[in-house]
């Protein structure tokens, strides 16, 4: 429940509040069920509207839903780009080429691809964030039509999952490291 801005927690476990986050996860095989126009327009405010170092939003977003150009994408950046191979629709995200700032432009461009994948998912809808090597970037510049001075790392693919890719990948409890591995109190455990 919401409360003046805030969630009353009386009611709420914090917990449960953030159970669609820990849901979140990566989609590589859709189905041929296009991604509504909303939808990709909902994400793409979602993803101009996500935080930045120093507020310099950095990147600019291309949404790609011609398929053809999707499949030639992944079919260059492959493995990296598998699932490219049967999404609807994509959200590259554009980086300038500017020299010195690599590893703000990184995390900007990683906090975007996590907030798209996030709201993704709270569309029913599934994402999986394909990487583009450097070896592959000059190409997939001339596919999107890009200047000089910006090139993609990363693009969103998008689209509605198959059954298989909405199953779990591990059985239950197996997913991640255990709690006591990777959560400590204050220190670094002795």
């Amino acid at each position: 429940m919401r409360r003046a801005g805030r969630y009353d927690r009386s009611v709420a476990d914090p917990a449960d509040m953030l159970k669609p986050l820990r849901r979140t996860r990566q989609v590589r095989e859709f189905t041929d069920e296009p991604v509504d126009r909303a939808s990709l327009d909902a994400l793409a405010d979602v993803a101009r509207w996500t935080g930045s170092s120093k507020n310099t939003q950095p990147w600019r977003f291309i949404l790609v839903s011609d398929e053809a150009a999707i499949r030639q994408i992944a079919a260059i950046g492959l493995p990296q780009t598998r699932s490219l191979r049967t999404a609807t629709a994509a959200i590259a995200i554009v980086l300038p080429a500017e020299e010195g700032r690599e590893v703000g432009h990184a995390y900007d461009d990683g906090r975007v691809a996590e907030r798209i994948l996030i709201g993704a998912g709270l569309l029913d809808l599934g994402a999986g964030i394909a990487w583009v090597r450097s070896d592959v970037r000059s190409q997939v510049s001339e596919i999107l039509g890009l200047p000089a001075n910006r090139y993609v790392r990363t693009i969103v693919a998008l689209g509605h999952p198959t059954d298989a890719a909405r199953r779990p990948k591990s059985p239950p409890g197996e997913a991640r490291l255990p709690r006591e591995e990777t959560v400590f109190e204050e220190r670094w455990p002795g």
